[in-house]
């Protein structure tokens, strides 16, 4: 596993991309709304977020007329336009991944689940907040927002979203957010995170080493998946630094290390069931890396 770092769009590109991703649409007659640091910026600052990486729009499948086929069809279009694109479906939602110019479109197609959709990493945001979207004007255009959008930063970003903040900066709040989110019952244990291994309950591990690479003891792991409802589940590393779990999906999941003065959150990682990981901090990168953790066996 390589890890990557998330790096800055162009943004007269993104611009560009978005715009034509909204034409599609709209000649399609699917309703999208923005989303995510996309939606942050152009509300807040009338502008993209400076750090941000890529572009973010949604929708929800059984709202405004939309259908997992529409979803599939709309894909096919972009692909006929130049697109590249990968549509991944799971537990939580319909991905549409696509690129074009260099640059990473996601089209989030949301489930909605007792009222709810989640949005990654899997914070619960209410499905009535995308029913009667609210028109603003970005980038000399319309698009469509939650409405009020107040409301949907305060649930994914927490009461200081109007504060603009550097790279890394919302990740540990977003990541509080989603220990108060009330998940259903039937999740609860999925993943037995616990730093004392019971071959009847785990199937893999993760290793904290520090910059000389000695073991750590007492890192605070915290760990979710970003497709299924498992919930966030927590433990500290034991002597030997190590936290043990059963993963129940090969999937998205963020995991996040502190110890000391080190706290990295890692929105990105690719992980297995029955695979033990490595994680091992990098002096040069403290925010954005991406499938950092490096695999130990397959």
């Amino acid at each position: 596993m390589n890890s990557t770092v998330f790096k800055p769009m162009d943004f007269t590109v993104a611009e560009k991309l978005l715009k034509e991703a909204k034409q599609i649409l709209d000649q399609l007659g699917i309703v999208f709304f923005l989303r995510h640091g996309t939606c942050l910026g152009a509300v807040r600052d009338q502008a993209f977020i400076p750090w941000d990486d890529d572009l973010d729009i949604g929708s929800i499948i059984g709202l405004h007329g939309l259908t997992e086929e529409l979803v599939h069809n709309a894909a096919a279009v972009f692909e006929e336009k130049g697109f590249t694109v990968a549509v991944k479906a799971n537990e939580l939602n319909l991905s549409v991944d696509m690129q074009k110019y260099d640059t990473q479109l996601d089209w989030t197609c949301y489930r909605v689940i007792e009222d709810n959709i989640y949005q990654w990493p899997v914070v619960k945001i209410p499905a009535n907040l995308h029913e009667n979207l609210k028109e603003i004007d970005f980038l000399g255009t319309k698009f469509m927002v939650p409405n009020p959008p107040e409301e949907y930063f305060l649930l994914k970003y927490g009461s200081d979203w109007k504060t603009p903040q550097q790279a890394g900066g919302f990740e540990q709040q977003v990541l509080d957010l989603m220990d108060e989110t009330a998940l259903p019952p039937e999740t609860d244990g999925v993943m037995h995170l616990e730093n004392v291994y019971d071959s009847s309950r785990h199937t893999g591990s993760l290793k904290v080493v520090d910059f000389d690479e000695m073991p750590v003891e007492g890192a605070e792991i915290s760990l979710a998946a970003t497709s299924v409802l498992t919930g966030l589940h927590k433990s500290k590393t034991n002597a030997e630094g190590f936290v043990y779990f059963d993963l129940p999906v090969s999937a998205g999941y963020v995991v996040a290390v502190r110890f000391g003065e080190l706290n990295e959150v890692l929105y990105l990682e690719n992980l297995e069931p029955s695979v033990d990981y490595l994680y091992k901090p990098d002096p040069r990168i403290s925010v954005g890396r991406a499938n950092a953790l490096l695999a130990q066996n397959t």
